[in-house]
C-alpha cells in the first residue's frame, strides 16, 4: 500500500531524514521507533505532503505522491494524526467529529463510519456536546483519532499514537487491521498491544527500532 524509497528531507542545510525507505503492506500496523529528534515527525510531514522531500519517492496506492500537496495526499486516503492532537478546542466534539467527514468521498459513508468510531471510542458519544478543549488528553487524543478515521482512510499516519489511552483504548486501534485499514505509527517507545484471536492482525504487525534520520527498512 506504501512503499517509502530512499528519501532524503532538509531543513536548510541540516539533513533531517537520509535515505529512509519503508514499507507498509494493506491491513498492517507498523511502528517507527527511536528517540525525540530522529526525524519521526519529520518523516509522517513527507508523506503527508506537508514537507517538500528533496530526493526520493513516496509510493502509495501504486501512485507516485512525492510532489502532491497535502490536500490531494489526504483525498487519496492518507489521514494524518499529529502529537499534540491539535482538536478544535472551542467546537464540541461532535462538530470536531463532523470536520473529519468533510471530504467529498467521506460525506456518503459518514453515518456508517460515525457508528464504527464510536464503538471504538464510546466516551465521545458521552461527550458529544462538550467543548473539546474541556477533554483530558486521553480523551483528545481518542478525538484527533476518531477524528481521522471518519474520513475514507487506507492507511492512517500517526504521531505518538497510544500517548494519553489507556491500554485497553489503545488496543482498539488493533481493529482497524480487519477493515483494510493499515496504521504507521511514531514513538519514543511502543509496546505491541495484545490482539483478537484470529483477527490476522499478528501476521500483519511490525515495529522497528531504527533512527529514521540514518535511514530504516520497515516491513
Amino acid at each position: 500500500m506504501l512503499r517509502v524509497e530512499n528519501l532524503d528531507v532538509f531543513y536548510g542545510d541540516l539533513q533531517a531524514l537520509d535515505g529512509v525507505s519503508l514499507e507498509v503492506e494493506e491491513g498492517a500496523i507498523v511502528a517507527i521507533v527511536g528517540a525525540n529528534g530522529a526525524g519521526k515527525t519529520t518523516l509522517i510531514r513527507a508523506l503527508a505532503g506537508m514537507q517538500r522531500q528533496v530526493r526520493g519517492r513516496v509510493i502509495f496506492r501504486d501512485i507516485d505522491i512525492s510532489a502532491w500537496p497535502s490536500h490531494r495526499v489526504c483525498d487519496l486516503g492518507l489521514g494524518q494524526v499529529a502529537e499534540g492532537r491539535q482538536v478544535f478546542p472551542t467546537l464540541s466534539v461532535a462538530e470536531n467529529l463532523d470536520i473529519g467527514a468533510m471530504l467529498p468521498r467521506a460525506r456518503a459513508l459518514r453515518t456508517k463510519n460515525r457508528e464504527r468510531v464510536l464503538r471504538m471510542f464510546p466516551v465521545l458519544a458521552e461527550r458529544a456536546r462538550q467543548p473539546a478543549g474541556t477533554l483530558s488528553g486521553g480523551e483528545q487524543q481518542m478525538l484527533a483519532l476518531a477524528r481521522a478515521l471518519l474520513g475514507p482512510r487506507r492507511l492512517l499516519v500517526v504521531d505518538e499514537p497510544t500517548k494519553g489511552l489507556a491500554p485497553t483504548v489503545a488496543t482498539s486501534l488493533t481493529v482497524l487491521s480487519n477493515t483494510a485499514t493499515a496504521i504507521l505509527g511514531t514513538g519514543r517507545r511502543m509496546t505491541q498491544p495484545a490482539r483478537e484471536p484470529g483477527s490476522g492482525a499478528d501476521e500483519r504487525a511490525g515495529s522497528a527500532r531504527a533512527d529514521p534520520a540514518r535511514g530504516a527498512a520497515l516491513a
